[in-house]
């Protein structure tokens, strides 16, 4: 069902033509740095964008130029995992595992998801509870299940905040999740914001 959810969706987004796409991403950006998170974040996690995804180049450019503290994810395949890295110019991003962009390593970059403000969370699709559906890899799977329940920045602090930037075309009816999943506390779309905790609470 998920394979065949996925493939659905990506090939909606794949439709989005280069002109319509320039118009929602500046409607996605112009909602995100609009966001309280947003503002407030010392440190981002974003994704390198490939392919169709939502554009992040000018999404981090623009972050950069805040004095925010840039993250990305740099995949490590026979780990299956992710490490994370921080960069001080998108020019220090390369192209890495399958051709996806990714951070240059500099141990002194290195950083844990406890170090993390906002997460900008990719995926191929989402329901308006916040669950998402990844390309089949596990990768932000595994580093939300290590990062679970870990503070940002110290004790007393919550996880970060996860943020999906995604086309309204990705938005499904609903996404197959398990109760182990992490679910995204907002996404991002060219309509709208979609406040997935206010939802879950209103239905349960």
């Amino acid at each position: 069902m998920k394979k065949t959810l996925r493939e659905r969706l990506l090939k909606k987004r794949d439709r989005i033509t280069p002109e319509q796409k320039k118009g929602k991403e500046a409607a996605i950006r112009k909602r995100l740095y609009a966001s309280a998170d947003f503002k407030k974040a010392q440190s981002i996690l974003f994704y390198a964008s490939f392919r169709s995804e939502v554009d992040t180049a000018a999404c981090i450019e623009h972050a950069l130029k805040l004095k925010k503290e840039i993250v990305l994810p740099r995949v490590e395949s026979k780990k299956r995992m992710l490490r994370l890295f921080a960069i001080n110019n998108i020019s220090e991003i390369e192209p890495g595992y399958m051709g996806i962009p990714e951070p240059a390593v500099r141990k002194s970059g290195e950083r844990g998801l406890n170090e993390i403000d906002v997460v900008i969370v990719p995926g191929a699709g989402f329901d308006e509870d916040g669950n998402r559906l990844g390309y089949g890899g596990g990768y932000y799977d595994r580093l939300f299940s290590v990062g679970k329940g870990q503070g940002a920045r110290g004790k007393g602090k919550e996880r970060p905040v996860l943020i999906a930037l995604a086309f309204e075309e990705q938005i499904a009816r609903e996404i197959p999740a398990e109760p182990h999943d992490v679910r995204m506390d907002k996404i991002i779309t060219d309509k709208r914001t979609i406040n997935c905790r206010q939802i879950s609470k209103i239905k349960n």
